[in-house]
């Protein structure tokens, strides 16, 4: 069983999506230079999330110090049974995984997870001591429309309300129309809605999540979402498959950080 990341959780987060990229030699090469990143930047929690085919591969390149924990990029929301090409959280866990994502963008329009799958799938990682990151965002008509809150804080209430303990999970947003895009929101925007969340999430007793920011993050606008008292990390898709460029989004989480420092 690696690492519980639940004592990180005050530490920023950079974690790196990976989607359906990468071979083993690839993998090697970006978890040796993610576990040479995070060393060099205690203040900074580095997590990856491979495909599910190099998971293993990527465990055994990390190590078992639980320097760079590894996620699963979903699980679904069963424990076992008739579900093909599908994985459960019990076999991330014991594929080394600490972490989940439920709910990026591209599953819930791919694979069809509505809210609700996506909080089952949630609960699903939680019994198996996986800790979810729930993603959430609007798309541009939606925030063309004016519907930006309501979309996102419908999506953390359909995950995290109706509990009688808060959820130990984390948030990234995600705004759709940004992803893979090269086109980001200003950092006041983004900053806006993660003022959102958080007052959703203290509403649902849980305070201590960590919300990222995700969405065509890159060396050079790292700072500025980390500049903002409610980012608390980020989620990084394209620049996580360059060591280089996620090397220097690490150094400058770690620089974010210590000025956050009192």
């Amino acid at each position: 069983m690696p690492p519980s990341p639940a004592a990180a959780a005050d530490r920023l987060l950079v974690a790196g999506n990976w989607k359906m990229n990468g071979t083993r030699a690839l993998a090697r090469e970006l978890a040796a230079a993610a576990l040479a990143a995070a060393r060099a930047s205690p203040s900074v929690e580095v997590v990856l999330f491979p495909p599910t085919v190099l998971l293993d591969e990527v465990v055994r390149a990390v190590g078992p110090d639980g320097d760079v924990p590894v996620g699963g990029q979903q699980c679904h929301w069963a424990p076992e049974g008739a579900h093909t090409a599908s994985v459960s959280a019990a076999q991330l866990a014991e594929a080394g995984c600490a972490y989940v994502l439920t709910g990026h963008s591209e599953v819930r329009r791919e694979l069809g997870y509505d809210d609700a799958r996506v909080r089952a799938a949630a609960d699903a990682g939680r019994a198996s001591r996986l800790r979810p990151i729930v993603c959430v965002g609007e798309t541009e008509a939606e925030r063309g429309a004016g519907a930006a809150r309501a979309i996102v804080e419908a999506q953390v209430d359909a995950v995290f309300g109706s509990r009688s303990a808060g959820l130990e999970a984390d948030v990234a947003y995600e705004p759709v129309w940004a992803i893979g895009t090269g086109r980001t929101p200003t950092v006041e925007q983004a900053a806006e809605v993660h003022g959102w969340i958080r007052a959703r999430l203290e509403a649902h007793g849980a305070p201590r999540s960590r919300i990222l920011y995700g969405g065509s993050v890159a060396p050079g606008n790292i700072g500025g979402f980390l500049s903002q008292p409610g980012v608390d990390g980020v989620l990084v898709g394209g620049a996580s498959l360059r060591a280089d460029a996620f090397t220097a989004l690490v150094t400058a989480a770690r620089a974010a950080a210590d000025r956050r420092r009192p």
